[in-house]
């Protein structure tokens, strides 16, 4: 009895660990992601063509593994699952990622980046519009959310509107050029329409999370899936693509510079990997427990910006971060209790949140189920 409770503990603490150490992972993945298509960026590259090129290339990266793996396992193929990924490829292949790269164009990529600590709080907001996430406003943690919630977007605000004075780093002191101030010198019209695009492609990037969960569910076949969104993909941005640059075929020619690096690592690493990842995490912990860490890749690209690129930090920018994930981990501690509040024995629950003693059939926040009897979030 003691062993097999061991190896259940053991078994759990390695699945908790799993999860943890893969969603890590990605947010270094996305860091350099965000460093290399900047170069990529700087050096001409064009962001329609990036999104299809880069798809491509994860599609036949990631075709062979999807077909000796999932082959056996993986479902029937219908016109609802088709129709999701058509969705899912439209979400993030082609809405979010050219906006997001639009607005990086706009602004710089610490600043893309620290944007991006707003989708948590849009993942949470469309995963309660779906009755995938349940806030109850009596009760103190779904409070917690909301108020976590709208601290991450008053601190986007702050980070797009409040410049302050520039913070003169030791490794960008005397550094900056005249090119390097024409990328980086971005005055408050840039931000504002950067943020605008960031902002709508995290709105995407969200929709596209919460329906990869939702669609894992009838197509349960990551890898398969992750061909199957890449592929499409690059349909449906191939065809963006030729809409945005009529006329110009010179975009689609290919260098042997940062912008061939940067399709490579961004289509294998950050989309074909990625999307498994995402999938594999999803299944056990949820779309809002993937977005959670986002502040990590943030201080990543902060670092990693201003030693390569020399990016100028401002204080602004700096003090709307510390703001943003202030709120965010808010939101992050609520989602902690309530997966331990989920666990607990529905004697205990009710001592600590239903001291009015409701009892409903309805699951809700801080509400007790005697009939299933568990309390759940």
């Amino acid at each position: 009895m003691n062993e097999n409770m061991q190896s259940k503990k053991t078994s759990e603490i390695f699945r908790k660990g799993k999860s943890l150490f893969l969603v890590i992972f990605l947010q270094f993945g996305f860091a350099g992601m965000d460093i290399i298509s900047k170069v990529a960026l700087n050096d001409g590259m064009n962001n329609y063509v990036f999104v299809v090129y880069r798809h491509a290339a994860a599609a036949i990266v990631m075709a062979p593994f999807a077909f000796f793996i999932d082959r056996k396992t993986a479902p029937k193929m219908t016109l609802s699952v088709f129709l999701k990924i058509m969705l899912l490829a439209f979400f993030e292949p082609v809405i979010d990622q050219n906006l997001y790269i639009l607005g990086m164009k706009a602004t710089t990529a610490t600043f893309a980046v620290s944007m991006c600590n707003v989708l948590p709080a849009i993942t949470l907001v469309i995963a309660f519009i779906l009755r995938l996430e349940v806030v109850n406003l009596r009760s103190v943690r779904s409070q917690a959310k909301v108020i976590g919630t709208l601290t991450t977007v008053a601190g986007a605000m702050v980070m797009t509107l409040v410049k302050g004075p520039l913070l003169d780093l030791p490794w960008t002191k005397g550094t900056a050029n005249s090119k390097m101030v024409a990328h980086n010198g971005v005055d408050i019209h840039h931000s504002i329409k950067g943020a605008v695009m960031i902002v709508i492609g995290c709105f995407s990037w969200s929709c596209f999370m919460v329906l990869q969960a939702i669609t894992l569910k009838s197509y349960p076949a990551e890898l398969a899936l992750t061909v199957w969104i890449c592929l499409l993909g690059t349909i449906e941005g191939s065809i963006a693509a030729l809409i945005m640059e009529r006329g110009n075929p010179a975009v689609w020619a290919i260098k042997w510079n940062t912008t061939l690096l940067a399709t490579l690592y961004c289509g294998i690493m950050c989309s074909g990997i990625a999307y498994y990842i995402q999938g594999i995490i999803m299944k056990d912990r949820g779309p809002v427990f993937v977005t959670a860490f986002s502040p990590l890749s943030m201080i990543i690209v902060a670092i990693m910006g201003s030693i390569i690129l020399a990016e100028q930090t401002y204080l602004g920018r700096v003090l709307g971060a510390f703001v943003i994930v202030a709120g965010l981990y808010m939101v992050v501690w609520c989602k902690s209790k309530d997966h331990k509040v989920s666990s607990l024995p529905i004697g205990k629950e009710c001592e600590e949140n239903c001291n009015d003693k409701v009892v409903t059939i309805k699951l809700s926040d801080g509400v007790c189920d005697k009939r299933n009897q568990t309390a759940e979030v």
